[in-house]
């Protein structure tokens, strides 16, 4: 809605890094980043109603992967960055995740957390998921499985990759999201 008004300039995020580095997104370049991360869901054959694991720290790329979920009408399962491969695991097996995005690494603390290397460790033996799309956060090396493993930047720069994507048509009761809770068992449980 605020594309069509004089906010489309106006900061819709600003991200500082526990790094110092700083970024700020435009209405309209986040409306940009959103539908461009979108269209390369729907390349890489995401559709309405897969699901989508999204394991990244918390940088602007998180929710602009949330809102191109949204705008497929894929739903999203957000796993907190600090979880271990054995958490992940789980809710990718639960969800029956289709699409993993995560990122090299994340800054915690001062300290990295080798998001793309847990990843691995939790897809041993993980037969849904297709495909893992990388962000490169802090350039640090990490093993990249061919045939499954896609940089984001890549993806994006593909020719073809526009920066519109209509959004999908949705029922209101279709699902969004799906937010694991702890239940009374111990074990997380999908809502």
């Amino acid at each position: 809605r605020h594309l069509n008004m004089w906010r489309k300039n106006k900061a819709a995020i600003i991200w500082e890094a526990d790094d110092g580095g700083c970024k700020t997104y435009t209405y309209r370049q986040l409306s940009v980043a959103v539908n461009r991360l979108a269209n390369v869901l729907k390349k890489t054959g995401v559709n309405k109603g897969d699901r989508v694991t999204v394991y990244l720290p918390m940088i602007p790329e998180l929710p602009i992967s949330l809102l191109a979920c949204a705008r497929l009408g894929a739903i999203h399962s957000i796993v907190f960055g600090g979880f271990s491969a054995h958490s992940l695991k789980e809710r990718i097996l639960d969800s029956e995740c289709r699409t993993v995005v995560t990122a090299d690494e994340g800054l915690r603390g001062g300290k990295t957390v080798p998001l793309k290397a847990i990843t691995d460790e939790a897809l041993e033996h993980v037969d849904c998921v297709r495909e893992v799309i990388v962000l490169e956060r802090t350039g640090g090396h990490v093993h990249m499985r061919p045939g499954r493993d896609l940089w984001w930047h890549e993806l994006d720069a593909a020719p073809g990759i526009a920066d519109t994507c209509a959004p999908e048509s949705m029922d209101a009761e279709d699902p969004l999201f799906i937010l694991y809770t702890s239940g009374s068992t111990g074990k997380p449980k999908g809502v």
